[in-house]
């Protein structure tokens, strides 16, 4: 059976991103040991509240170490709403400007929206060839967060092939997922988002075969 990872560093939602990855069918450890997390054929990185906190309680447990590392061989990582955000090179949040992890250019800055957060569900414009949507496509899944990425700047040249972008909207586009290479991340929680949710993280499970 496929094992995945849940990184357990103090995040709110890491007992429900468990649950839902072994109802789409993987074998499921919630732990930071660096040998079982290298050795995982997944690794699941949550992350509710602030952009700073969620990035001290990363490096309290050497998660970016870890996830820096899988990456690099080419060792597959998804990261789950502000788990997606510390990907990116920096947060502003309430006046906190926090460094991330600086896989992805760009910045998390707060929604342009007359109401936050942006709480509930949501369509999505899934990107052509996406992994993570195929056979979703037209299912809403559940958001809740104020602060998002919403460009996308990463120039990737041939042979290397494109991140497939995924966006959504609430009072402009931000990005709802990227799937680049070995890495990829939701803003919405497919734990909170039924079987729509429990389908997208079958089809990253799936990815992690090939």
């Amino acid at each position: 059976m496929t094992k995945v990872v849940v990184l357990d560093y103090g995040s709110g939602n890491v007992h429900s991103a468990a649950k839902a990855v072994e109802l789409a069918g993987a074998e499921v450890e919630i732990t930071h040991d660096r040998r079982a997390v290298m050795d995982a054929d997944g690794l699941l990185v949550p992350g509710v509240g602030a952009y700073s906190a969620v990035m001290d309680a990363l490096k309290a447990v050497r998660g970016d170490e870890l996830i820096d590392r899988r990456l690099a061989g080419g060792r597959k990582v998804l990261g789950i709403c502000v788990g997606m955000q510390v990907l990116f090179e920096r947060g502003i949040e309430r006046g906190v400007d926090r460094e991330g992890l600086g896989e992805w250019p760009g910045v998390v800055t707060q929604l342009d929206a007359p109401v936050l957060p942006h709480m509930g569900w949501n369509t999505v414009d899934a990107a052509e060839d996406s992994v993570l949507f195929d056979g979703i496509r037209d299912e809403r899944f559940y958001f809740v967060h104020s602060y998002a990425a919403q460009a996308w700047t990463l120039d990737v040249m041939p042979p290397f092939p494109q991140p497939q972008v995924t966006w959504a909207e609430h009072g402009g586009r931000f990005l709802a997922a990227v799937e680049n290479g070995p890495l990829a991340a939701t803003q919405f929680h497919p734990e909170k988002s039924g079987e729509a949710g429990i389908r997208l993280l079958r089809n990253w499970i799936g990815s992690l075969r090939d």
